[in-house]
């Protein structure tokens, strides 16, 4: 006798061999995706505005343009790898990448040079982390945590390898040909995601139905109230901005605070080493909290790490030891993110529910360079500035307290079998 749960089933969790192959391919999709679409940019926008004598503000308004459409496709894309899975839409994804950082190398005005980031962010909707996200919580089952953790640790490094990448290719070249060079790796990612991402899109009624066993529904099925879900979106779009906001203004607030340049600059790089901790220590430490705790623990943690910064004005030592906490809640931040929406509601529209989620942390992070500076400029100074953002942290834990605590099976529990 079948037993079928109601509502929508639940998933089949790939094999481990197809698991770790689809594993492998988004970890070389998404380092090269972040390195060529988002680091690289970081890098040449200044060579950009120097040589075309464009003004800095319009070069960074139309890549901040970029990941605000990129927000908004992210939602049909998400709907549309809810029904069909990743294979076509992170493919097409990667095409358009391509395309657009050929157009963008190629434009010959500002206005041409701002279309093609917007044709860029249709990629980054279909081929960052939203999209990878929402299949491994589909297809990786009680391995996604472990999962997900080798994608965000590979994907990681990506500003470590395309900033000295991108900084070697211009300096031997112009940001045009850096972009056109950028490109070869780029197009790698499409027959990897065609290839890669090809194993069934199913779920467990169809296993019962193809091998006549019992199946057991091992996920939460509760589907989300309208006020609980958009509470915590809000409250990962506000604790996104906070962390975001801080990663670009940290050098700012220590060369204020009396730092060298070279000395903020290492303490930001601590930071880098420390979002690799917490992503390490997620796995066999955090993930044994219950799931709201500890998502209001991450977002604390971040609050009282921004305070630490700003506490941190003249001293290198304090300021390291501040960065690097930081960039390990900031670590942690990216893999609650991801695992937010199953482990409350399960994997049934999980495309279409992260992509909610990841959109606004994503629009958070587009505006938060330029937010953050205006807000040291209204109060006063960026010491004064970390302290407005560690209480905005501390207001988007407070909203995760009127969200669902969560129900899920321990990631160590093994799938079940059929019979």
């Amino acid at each position: 006798m079948t037993s079928r749960p109601r509502g929508p089933a639940p998933v089949v969790p790939l094999g481990a061999a197809d698991l770790r192959r689809v594993v492998t391919v988004l970890c070389v999709t998404e380092i090269l995706s972040w390195g060529v679409l988002f680091y690289a940019f970081t890098v040449l926008a200044a060579a950009i505005g120097d040589r075309e004598g464009w003004p800095l503000t319009h070069v960074v308004a139309a890549f901040t343009a970029a990941q605000v459409v990129a927000a908004g496709c992210g939602l049909w894309v998400g709907r549309h790898l809810d029904r069909h899975g990743p294979r076509l839409v992170m493919t097409g994804g990667s095409v358009i990448a391509v395309v657009s950082v050929a157009l963008v190398a190629l434009a010959p005005s500002l206005p041409v040079f701002a279309a093609a980031w917007v044709l860029a962010g249709v990629a980054m909707s279909a081929t960052l982390y939203a999209p990878a996200f929402a299949t491994l919580n589909h297809w990786a089952g009680a391995q996604r945590v472990r999962a997900l953790t080798t994608v965000t640790l590979v994907a990681g490094l990506a500003s470590t390898v395309f900033a000295p990448l991108t900084a070697l290719l211009l300096a031997h070249g112009t940001w045009r040909s850096t972009y056109l060079v950028l490109a070869l790796p780029l197009a790698v990612t499409i027959p990897l995601h065609w290839f890669g991402l090809a194993p069934r899109w199913t779920t467990r009624d169809v296993a019962a139905a193809e091998t006549g066993g019992d199946q057991v529904d091992l996920e939460p099925r509760d589907e989300p109230g309208p006020l609980e879900f958009w509470l915590l979106a809000a409250a990962f779009t506000l604790g996104g901005f906070c962390i975001y906001a801080v990663v670009v203004t940290t050098v700012p607030l220590l060369t204020e605070g009396g730092l060298s340049v070279s000395q903020a600059a290492i303490a930001l790089g601590v930071g880098g080493a420390g979002q690799v901790a917490g992503r390490l220590v997620y796995g066999p430490v955090v993930v044994r909290l219950p799931v709201r705790p500890r998502t209001i623990a991450v977002l604390a943690a971040g609050g009282l790490t921004t305070l630490a910064l700003a506490a941190s004005a003249g001293s290198l030592l304090v300021a390291c030891l501040g960065s690097f906490a930081a960039g390990s809640a900031r670590g942690i931040f990216t893999l609650v993110q991801a695992t937010a929406v199953a482990d409350r509601w399960g994997t049934h529209a999980v495309g279409a529910r992260t992509a909610v989620l990841s959109g606004g942390v994503m629009a958070a992070s587009a505006f938060a360079p330029w937010l953050g500076t205006l807000l040291a400029r209204l109060v006063g100074g960026f010491d004064a500035a970390f302290v407005v953002l560690a209480a905005c942290s501390a207001v988007a834990a407070a909203l995760v307290r009127a969200t669902p605590a969560g129900v899920r099976r321990p990631e160590t529990a093994e799938p079940q079998r059929t019979r």
